[in-house]
């Protein structure tokens, strides 16, 4: 998109991403950029939705590479003006406490050097995105029980999130014992499906909250959303099937519905509860769908990443 000799870069900062540790990590960010000798603004987030203001600032002054140093909410809210765009390329940088994101792209959790050499060899991708209502999601999105958790922790009146990491794990007791699955009618593929829904994750990559691989065969960049939906349980079932997915085993299950699908529509009787790359909503109807080719990011083509291997990668 730069037109300059010199390609322009812009390093967008979480500094509250990790419990703090974004702060933390800013000089070795510094340390790293100069170290390479790149032209770059290096910035600090002030607010919720100020990556996203940030991003869209620096696309449209033809900027050629923008990262974000941070967790999965960081790099989401940077993503949602690129998406689609061209002439701009994606990194990032891990900093957050799950980081399920980074794992798409075959990089750790926390860079040590090596990682760092990695990054800046400046390997891209073409990678697809996700849209429900016209929202975007990058890693994916998720209705029933996780997302009756998420609608827990926030609290009447305006929905605002409670910050207590006990809370949340009482919201997570309580919801086992007591969530009722509602009736969901999901059409795709030509099919049209009913059940009971316990879990309904559609996704563009594997895990989520740091360890449960509720999608385990999804690649990022085959133009398809992975599906995994879960119907009904009893108790006994939930605690068994939920012990499962941390090591995806749960698909081969007879109450998983997997599958792959490009589009599909789901309608509930009611407004519910759904998570959009951790962020809540509520609605009673979702047009969900995927965005092949959405963005063109930095990833590791030698790691364990979440894209269907070419004769390249």
């Amino acid at each position: 998109m730069n037109n300059t000799a010199t390609p322009k870069w812009a390093f967008i900062v979480n500094p509250i991403a990790g419990n703090g540790f974004g702060i933390h990590y800013l000089p070795t960010v510094q340390t790293m950029v100069k170290q390479q000798g790149i032209n770059a603004d290096i910035v600090l987030t002030e607010r919720h939705g100020h990556a996203t203001e940030l991003s869209a600032d620096f696309y449209a002054r033809g900027y050629d590479y923008i990262i974000g140093v941070g967790g999965d909410g960081t790099f989401n809210e940077i993503t949602l003006p690129l998406i689609g765009k061209s002439g701009v390329t994606v990194g990032m940088i891990p900093a957050g406490t799950g980081n399920d994101f980074i794992q798409i792209l075959g990089l750790p959790s926390r860079f040590e050097e090596s990682d760092w050499a990695t990054f800046f060899e400046l390997n891209t991708i073409k990678m697809d995105a996700g849209s429900v209502n016209g929202l975007y999601f990058i890693n994916g999105m998720g209705l029933g029980f996780d997302a009756e958790v998420a609608a827990q922790n926030y609290k009447e009146p305006g929905k605002a999130k409670m910050g207590n990491k006990y809370k949340y794990i009482w919201h997570i007791i309580k919801t086992l014992l007591f969530f009722r699955e509602k009736r969901m009618i999901t059409r795709t593929n030509g099919k049209t499906i009913e059940l009971d829904c316990f879990i309904n994750t559609i996704a563009n990559g594997r895990r989520f909250a740091g360890s449960f691989f509720l999608t385990p065969e999804a690649f990022a960049n085959d133009g398809l959303l992975d599906v995994c939906s879960i119907r009904k349980l009893n108790l006994r079932e939930r605690f068994k099937l939920l012990l499962m997915v941390p090591k995806g085993e749960h698909i081969h299950d007879h109450r998983v519905n997997y599958y792959r699908t490009a589009e599909l529509n789901l309608d509930f009787v009611c407004e519910v509860p759904f998570h959009v790359d951790g962020e809540l909503h509520f609605a009673r109807e979702f047009q969900v769908q995927v965005i092949p080719a959405a963005l063109t990011i930095i990833y590791n083509p030698a790691g364990n990443h979440f894209f269907v291997r070419t004769a390249e990668s």
